[in-house]
């Protein structure tokens, strides 16, 4: 989502208005595990700022959300198996979350998309599925993340003789970062503007000073999660929780300034 000039940019920026609004959303997140790290990176904050309350709950069933909760169930549907994931959120949105939830969201994993991922279908089944969610449920608000990356493999001999040989480097092999980057370009394209999208790969692979993390492949520039933000080169840590935290929070604080 593109910022707009009344954009709040800070946490320390929000009034408490802005927050209590917020805070009497209904809300509902479906993910698996980096989600876990971005709903712990929302706590962190939360004990930061005593005035920010936000009433985080886990489910592992649809309910009927009352008004003010962060509703979230850590595990959607079955990793490495993205079709899982959109048909578990969609039972969610059938069986009690849609038109009772002011915002929505699925998040994939990382292991969802990989080098063998046939990412145009995996973006029309999904598109297909949000579109017949949202117009079955206008009174819920879907919004579409980003897939999130890995860091990148670095060049060394021993993956340079690895590649002569038709090996890579295995879960941290570029190639499966290029196709999340090209999945995310597809969700990008589709919803930016339009709907809204929160680009935690972006967020992911951005430092504080604006730059990004990035590797080329094949004379093309892809983007790779920043290594500070991670110790096991996939999910997030302390600081990088935090800062996904920080944005996305500052997403669905800015999120009624858009018009979609």
């Amino acid at each position: 989502m593109k910022r707009t000039e009344s954009d709040y940019i800070k946490l320390e920026d929000i009034p408490a208005t802005a927050w209590k609004e917020l805070g009497g959303k209904k809300i509902f997140f479906a993910h698996q595990s980096v989600g876990n790290n971005i709903i712990n990176g929302i706590k962190d904050i939360i004990k930061e700022n005593p005035t920010l309350y936000l009433n985080i709950m886990e489910i592992s069933e649809p309910v009927e959300l009352e008004e003010g909760v962060f509703a979230h169930t850590t595990n959607i549907g079955k990793n490495e198996d993205p079709q899982s994931k959109i048909d578990a959120f969609a039972s969610y949105m059938e069986n009690g979350i849609g038109n009772n939830a002011d915002l929505a969201f699925l998040k994939f994993c990382f292991v969802d998309v990989d080098n063998k991922t046939d990412i145009q279908n995996l973006f029309t089944a999904y598109k297909n599925e949000m579109a017949k969610l949202k117009n079955k449920y206008p009174e819920t608000t879907i919004i579409h993340f980003t897939v999130p990356l890995l860091k990148k493999n670095k060049p060394s001999f021993k993956n340079w003789i690895k590649g002569l040989f038709g090996k890579n480097d295995g879960f941290f092999a570029n190639e499966h970062n290029i196709k999340r980057n090209k999945f995310n370009d597809l969700i990008v394209k589709e919803y930016i503007g339009i709907e809204p999208v929160f680009d935690l790969a972006e967020t992911e692979s951005t430092y504080p000073d604006g730059s990004r993390e990035t590797f080329i492949e094949n004379g093309e520039k892809h983007y790779s999660l920043v290594p500070a933000h991670t110790d096991d080169g996939g999910h997030l840590n302390e600081t990088g929780r935090k800062k996904i935290a920080e944005q996305f929070l500052l997403f669905l604080i800015n999120l009624d300034k858009q018009k979609f």
